[in-house]
């Protein structure tokens, strides 16, 4: 096998995209090009390209993902992303996320709860607008749905909770501050009933 050609990895150019018999094998970083010498028509082995592969890259796959992960709590799918954008190769970092996943330091199950306390407490939403959020970052529906049904406030006493918090010293009886409060709530991912409940309850006059 020979290599054909060596291009700076379009997702990352501080690695080097190594092709093998003109196809893509795998990328590497400029540290690891130089010492391995995979310079353009030289002869390589396949044990030399499982090396690389399963030790090289994952180990570096694997340092990369544990410093992002050190920042902040990531799901799978954004670690996943992070690598990619980085220039590894998806068995690559098939591998690295199982691997991490192993060792805890991946956990979706956790992360959701997380995310939903720190929500809760910082940005609260109702439980359609958390489920989209997450759905977004690429976290199983089932996941979310169970740690849904264990979270123990409901969408009336979160909309309530917002609607005291940002409206308290408004005129609530004035109807631009109605329409103020049903945009803010909607936005949140209040459904319809959810909002004339509370705009009824604190208002005393239905919407």
């Amino acid at each position: 096998m020979i290599i054909t050609s060596v291009e700076r990895n379009k997702k990352n150019k501080d690695r080097l995209s190594i092709y093998i018999d003109n196809q893509y094998s795998f990328s590497v970083s400029e540290a690891d090009y130089l010492s391995l010498n995979l310079y353009e028509l030289r002869e390589i082995t396949e044990d030399e390209i499982i090396n690389i592969k399963e030790n090289i890259n994952f180990r570096s796959a694997k340092a990369a993902a544990i410093r992002y992960l050190s920042l902040k709590f990531r799901s799978e799918k954004e670690v996943a992303v992070k690598l990619e954008n980085e220039g590894y190769d998806s068995e690559t970092i098939s591998k690295v996320v199982e691997e991490l996943k192993a060792m805890g330091y991946i956990n979706d199950s956790l992360y959701v709860q997380k995310y939903i306390f720190d929500r809760s407490k910082l940005k609260p939403r109702s439980k359609r607008m958390l489920k989209y959020e997450l759905l977004s970052k690429g976290i199983a529906e089932n996941i979310i749905d169970d740690a849904l049904a264990e979270w123990q406030m409901d969408d009336y006493a979160v909309a309530e909770n917002l609607v005291k918090r940002k409206f308290g010293k408004y005129d609530l009886y004035d109807d631009k501050t109605i329409k103020k409060i049903y945009s803010f709530l909607h936005h949140r991912g209040f459904n319809y009933e959810i909002i004339s409940r509370v705009i009824n309850n604190i208002t005393k006059r239905t919407v």
